[in-house]
């Protein structure tokens, strides 16, 4: 039996054994990952590149759209703040434009920060409630 790329078998089991909070966390790294590679390639101007890495991440915004919550409040707000995204990400991809896309990775930062401090922080209070149990 051939054993298959190590780093996949142990990336697919990261995303497999991830919370949803570490998923979620995943997504935005992946977005920001794709967001860099793509202005890579417009400064090469590799427009076949750009054109990939723009999509890849147009569909993780989706995805985060596609699993919001909307009986929470605050998920009508991002709601709208990830179709804004989304929207600047395909002008951004028809543009050329590597400022739209500084615009983007800044948003995106934010939430990954933000989301990061989330996970982090009802991390610590699971923590604290199992050890006073």
């Amino acid at each position: 039996m051939a054993l298959g790329n190590p780093y996949q078998a142990y990336q697919q089991n990261s995303v497999t054994t991830a919370s949803p909070g570490d998923l979620t966390l995943m997504l935005y790294n992946g977005c920001l990952k794709f967001i860099t590679l793509a202005k890579k390639a417009i400064q090469e101007d590799n427009i076949q590149e750009k054109n990939t890495n723009l999509i890849k991440a147009q569909k993780i915004i989706q995805e985060l759209m596609v699993t919001l919550n909307m009986d929470v409040g605050v998920s009508k707000d991002l709601m709208s703040l990830y179709d804004y995204l989304n929207r600047r990400l395909i002008e951004a991809n028809l543009k050329s434009d590597l400022a739209i896309l500084e615009e983007v990775e800044g948003f995106v930062t934010d939430f990954r920060n933000t989301w990061k401090e989330v996970v982090q922080l009802n991390r610590q209070k699971q923590f604290s409630q199992n050890g006073q149990a």
